[in-house]
């Protein structure tokens, strides 16, 4: 992609934030159960009055639990509506004015403009921009910083030892949006992002006896991000997109992907330290060397463990998902280990799907 074309060029994911009612008691979380180490925080103890944030990092995965200290506010607001969830996908530029600039003059809604943050470690430009939902993309550039996060926050270390389990960068992060509002949401990314239409799934690829959905991946030149975009499609009963549409109260990010170099590993820790995942029945894997041909790993761990295969014209990946990390069914994580491949695991959508509507079932919103 030539320069005029890719007028946003992305390094990465620079990090997530959530807002959440208990972002000390998150961090717990996320550093017990996902092997996540605190590296920095900022509250009333940094001088920031009106919240406490917990930053969490792993390899190249940055996230930020913030919660409110009062009453009103947006952090208050978004959690009393949302419940615990996504705010901002970060994005790390190497120009954030210009990102700014150049996504707002192309259509794009502004949330923040540019604005220096500074502290004794140097400065950090963020701008922000509206998306679905109460969904923002801030921009973040942080050439002239060698602090531990961002200006305002203190280094921070925590006291529980933590072992990491093998996540190393965030693969791609999902939203979903209401009815009819996916292509709008794709041409968002197309016209005011520059990102390209990867792949269509349609509600032939991904149905079940039940419930369907539509889905549209979008990626920006280099590849390092990618956004698919969920809708729901006219099923028998409830979809999961439905389910996750009433229970968030709107469009919001529905699942993290996160990549690992070993899966087996990684899974075996997670789920030794309780974190749940979906279950597919043990008939999935009865074909599955006819369905994915040879892989390298033995097929008994990956039963064990109810890890899901794939294969595309570049190779195979293994995933597998998590259940909702909160009350609300509505943010989960996704496991990833790619070999070669670089879908989306369409092959095991029907299985993943009716896993999902086992757990709709069980909460009567079928």
């Amino acid at each position: 992609m030539d320069n005029d074309q890719d007028f946003l060029p992305i390094n990465g994911t620079d990090h997530i934030e959530f807002y959440v009612g208990n972002a000390k008691q998150s961090a717990m979380y996320y550093q017990n159960a996902f092997g996540y180490e605190l590296i920095a925080y900022a509250g009333p103890e940094t001088g920031i009055k009106d919240r406490a944030s917990y930053v969490l990092k792993q390899d190249k995965i940055r996230l930020v639990l913030t919660t409110s200290l009062v009453e009103e506010g947006t952090i208050a607001d978004h959690v009393r509506h949302h419940g615990d969830g996504v705010k901002a996908l970060a994005l790390w530029v190497d120009d954030a004015a210009k990102a700014f600039e150049e996504t707002t003059s192309r259509g794009a809604v502004p949330h923040e403009a540019p604005k220096i943050l500074s502290d004794t470690s140097g400065s950090v430009t963020v701008a922000s921009i509206k998306t679905y939902g109460d969904t923002v993309h801030t921009f973040v550039e942080r050439k002239d910083y060698k602090g531990v996060f961002l200006p305002g926050y203190e280094s921070r270390k925590s006291t529980l030892k933590v072992s990491p389990v093998g996540l190393k960068y965030v693969d791609h992060c999902v939203g979903n949006v209401g009815w009819g509002e996916m292509d709008q949401w794709v041409a968002f990314y197309e016209k005011v992002m520059g990102f390209s239409l990867l792949v269509t799934f349609d509600d032939e690829d991904i149905s079940t006896e039940y419930t369907a959905l539509m889905s549209k991946v979008v990626s920006n030149g280099n590849g390092y991000i990618k956004f698919p975009i969920n809708e729901p499609a006219e099923g028998k009963k409830k979809s999961q997109i439905e389910e996750y549409l009433d229970f968030y109260n709107g469009a919001g990010v529905q699942h993290i992907a996160i990549a690992t170099d070993d899966i087996v590993k990684t899974v075996s820790e997670l789920r030794s330290r309780g974190v749940d995942f979906l279950h597919v029945p043990a008939t999935y894997y009865d074909d599955l060397h006819e369905r994915v041909g040879a892989i390298e790993e033995d097929l008994q761990p990956l039963k064990d463990l109810n890890i899901l295969v794939d294969r595309d014209d570049e190779g195979y990946l293994l995933q597998i998902f998590t259940k909702p990390v909160q009350d609300r069914p509505t943010l989960f994580y996704e496991i990833i280990q790619r070999k070669g491949a670089k879908s989306f695991g369409k092959g095991n959508f029907k299985a993943l799907f009716e896993a999902i509507e086992r757990e709709q079932a069980l909460r009567g919103n079928l």
